[in-house]
């Protein structure tokens, strides 16, 4: 289906649609991880959902001798699904053996969630710019879906110093409304609730701030209605809700974790998506999809014509998740459950026997225009 314009912003609404009776087969599937790729940054913690301090390019910045990354993070439990419910944004130092845990990013108590969900960072001019999703509310005592997002600035200290000076006061960056769902459900099984979390901040060649994220829409409720949402800063500094860029109603429920780059003249848009959240009839798998345009505002064009850029392997379908492309092309992603060796398997094991939780191995795409695929050789 073409993308739809609207035309009070001149923003394009790609509708993503797969009917039903679909198969998506992947043209590039991850290798097979071993034992000797899963190695874990924090033993007493586990570990998901990553992403780099960049640059206003969206380019990782140097740092120590290294890269500065944030992932979330929460204590090992018997239990790994239950780590969204204790989930707290951690850093890491990235340097040539791998990564580092330096320890918990904001204060205990900081966030107007019970805990932190994932985002972005930036730095500009001297300071870190954290963008997160504060999900829930702070001590309630039965976890709620509640999704807010939020920014938080702290100067980065030099090799002398601590690594971030005082945290300012979080600022809620938008609320849901219009075309974007309020995601505040009291109960709800993962996978199934509904979306307004993951922020991703994005500079315009001419200075405009962006801002993307996970979303689901209002104007078509319903058990499959996943956006990829956008907002503009106004001269306030304050965003406005534009149309989303994505539109999956129908097809999916959760395009998690949006993100731009640069590459060839051209703008890619990635988001991670997991088998289980199709429709039913649609058999795409868990992977990374992706759409590339000219300009943030679109039209959009799904990269290798349905979207799919890579998938795990076939016999190890939940190996990993949560992809986040580098400009370099490099896509980073943690361990979920692997060695199963079950291309039939449809749901998650049970308990810890299976479960990563720790960065996976980095693998490299290359883009050509709307085709992805993935870099052979290179780990």
């Amino acid at each position: 289906m073409p993308p739809s314009q609207i035309a009070t912003t001149g923003t394009h609404t790609m509708h993503w649609r797969l009917a039903p009776g679909q198969r998506i087969e992947a043209a590039a599937r991850a290798p097979v991880l071993c034992a000797a790729d899963v190695r874990r940054a924090a033993s007493d913690l586990d570990i998901w959902d990553a992403w780099p301090l960049a640059d206003v390019t969206g380019q990782p910045v140097e740092w120590r001798g290294g890269e500065l990354w944030f992932a979330l993070a929460a204590p090992v439990g018997r239990d790994p699904e239950q780590r969204h419910f204790a989930a707290r944004i951690h850093h890491f130092h990235r340097i040539a053996n791998g990564f580092h845990h330096l320890g918990p990013t904001l204060p205990a108590g900081f966030s107007a969630g019970s805990r932190e969900w994932s985002g972005s960072a930036r730095l500009d001019d001297g300071d870190v710019h954290l963008y997160f999703t504060a999900a829930g509310r702070r001590g309630e005592s039965n976890p709620s879906y509640l999704q807010r997002l939020f920014v938080t600035s702290a100067p980065l200290g030099d090799r002398t110093e601590a690594i971030f000076g005082r945290w300012s006061a979080p600022r809620e960056l938008l609320t849901p409304g219009g075309v974007y769902l309020d995601a505040d459900a009291p109960g709800g099984r993962l996978g199934e609730i509904k979306a307004f979390r993951d922020p991703f901040a994005w500079r315009g060649d001419a200075g405009e701030e962006y801002l993307l994220f996970t979303a689901s829409s209002a104007r078509a409720p319903g058990p499959h209605n996943g956006l990829v949402g956008l907002a503009k800063a106004a001269a306030d500094g304050n965003y406005r809700a534009l149309p989303p860029l994505i539109d999956a109603t129908g097809t999916n429920n959760e395009l998690e974790r949006p993100h731009i780059i640069a590459h060839g003249g051209r703008l890619y848009l990635f988001w991670s998506t997991q088998a289980k959240v199709f429709a039913p009839g649609i058999d795409a798998p868990t992977g990374l999809y992706g759409a590339v345009a000219d300009r943030i505002e679109g039209p959009w064009t799904l990269l290798n014509e349905n979207g799919l850029v890579l998938a795990n392997p076939n016999r190890e379908p939940f190996q990993a998740y949560s992809w986040w492309v580098l400009p370099d092309l490099s896509v980073a992603s943690f361990v979920d459950y692997w060695g199963i060796d079950d291309p039939s398997a449809t749901n998650k094991p049970s308990g810890r026997s299976h479960f990563g939780g720790t960065f996976a191995p980095f693998l490299h795409l290359e883009l050509d225009g709307a085709r992805a695929r993935l870099k052979q050789g290179v780990r």
